[in-house]
């Protein structure tokens, strides 16, 4: 983030107000829910000792913690025959992904671990845990974690 362009908390309180002044309800619901989330963290980051409130990096983790238990319902909701649901679970993912960086392409994402893997020094799977840092340090938001865990194990012979 540059100075002159405005942190993810700013954009997510702007478009919040303008859902508001839209009288979007749906919208609204959505974005007040993920600014009462981030306002949890700020208040267990303070109670943990850290920096309060979190910077984009903590605001982020909330975003993509709330679209992953939206797919997880999403899909129960499918499973459990309520497409309806499943529906909404998915509209309100998408608003929410709105503030996340775009997701790394496949390419992408093997060209991400194979650089955290050489910066890392990385020679097998003991140090599987300095390269996922690496890549959660440099891609959060953009890398699903769980797909890249599998690309580094199969990359360090684990596999």
């Amino acid at each position: 983030m540059t100075p002159d362009q405005p942190s993810l908390r700013e954009r997510i309180d702007a478009a919040l107000k303008a859902a508001m002044r839209d009288r979007d309800a749906g919208r609204t619901a959505v974005l007040r829910m993920a600014a009462a989330a981030i306002k949890d963290r700020d208040i267990a980051a303070r109670s943990e000792g850290q920096p309060s409130p979190v910077g984009d990096d903590g605001v982020t983790a909330v975003l993509v913690r709330m679209v992953k238990q939206r797919g997880d319902s999403a899909r129960a909701f499918e499973e459990a025959g309520r497409p309806d649901l499943a529906a909404r679970e998915q509209a309100e993912a998408a608003i929410l992904e709105e503030f996340l960086p775009r997701a790394l392409s496949e390419s992408e994402a093997q060209a991400a671990v194979e650089a955290a893997i050489r910066d890392s020094g990385a020679s097998g799977l003991r140090d599987m845990g300095r390269v996922m840092a690496l890549l959660r340090e440099r891609h959060a938001g953009a890398l699903d974690m769980g797909r890249a865990g599998g690309l580094v194990k199969a990359r360090l012979g684990g596999g």
